[in-house]
């Protein structure tokens, strides 16, 4: 049994998707591991068939129809685990391309199981965080966002943005989701938006963040658009 469910989201993660899984298992703490895939080309889904070979009953699998974007796969993810017989305690979000180091999984439950955390973000701008193999460009708006979001919302959090979180199952459970709007980077500001109105406490845990080094980033600028005037929508909803 384990009451920490890891939600890596997938499309066209092959070249990672192996190793990320042997890693998540070899940590101390017995994590389960749900890849939620939407149809990647490359056979993503069919690599992670194979490994629950190897993981039955630790590692499983979501399938959906075609792109439908990462706030959806987030809140499937998250309804699939509320529903299980395991009743998990803690939610992860965490990419598949080793940009979110999988050791610091631990880190995050800590403040969760053992600090004032209901919900853990890793930092990449709180005092201890970093940037690896960005560019200039990316660092400035990356840092730029956090800093418009922090003005616009009021939301005392350094790093906003960021997508290596940890939730509580009494955040998730009270969330409406069919109410979360937003399915690129937007959703990782309003999740943390929302859990903070509805009174929860937020921690942030400083992480290195390292680039990926293979696959193809998911970045294009749709989503920037999303995020600035989701970041908007937000301070006036």
């Amino acid at each position: 049994m384990s009451d920490s469910l890891v939600i890596i989201p997938t499309y066209n993660e092959r070249e990672n998707i192996t190793r990320m899984v042997d890693t998540v298992f070899g940590l101390s703490q017995p994590f389960h591991l749900l890849v939620v895939d939407d149809g990647s080309p490359d056979g993503t889904a069919a690599v992670v068939r194979e490994l629950q070979l190897r993981y039955p009953d630790r590692l499983h699998l979501l399938e959906r129809a075609g792109k439908l974007g990462l706030g959806t796969a987030y809140l499937d993810g998250f309804r699939w685990g509320l529903k299980r017989a395991e009743n998990y305690r803690y939610f992860f979000e965490m990419d598949a391309d080793f940009s979110h180091t999988p050791a610091d999984l631990i880190r995050l439950r800590a403040a969760c199981h053992d600090g004032p955390a209901d919900v853990a973000v890793g930092s990449r701008y709180t005092k201890g965080g970093s940037v690896k193999n960005w560019p200039l460009d990316r660092i400035i708006l990356s840092y730029g966002a956090s800093v418009f979001t922090r003005v616009v919302t009021g939301m005392p959090v350094k790093d906003p943005t960021a997508g290596f979180m940890c939730y509580t199952r009494p955040v998730l459970e009270r969330m409406n989701f069919d109410e979360i709007r937003f399915i690129g980077y937007a959703f990782q500001i309003e999740m943390k938006y929302t859990a903070r109105e509805m009174g929860f406490t937020i921690v942030e845990v400083p992480i290195v963040f390292t680039d990926r080094i293979a696959g193809n980033s998911k970045m294009h600028k749709s989503i920037i658009k999303e995020a600035v005037f989701g970041v908007l929508s937000l301070r006036f909803r």
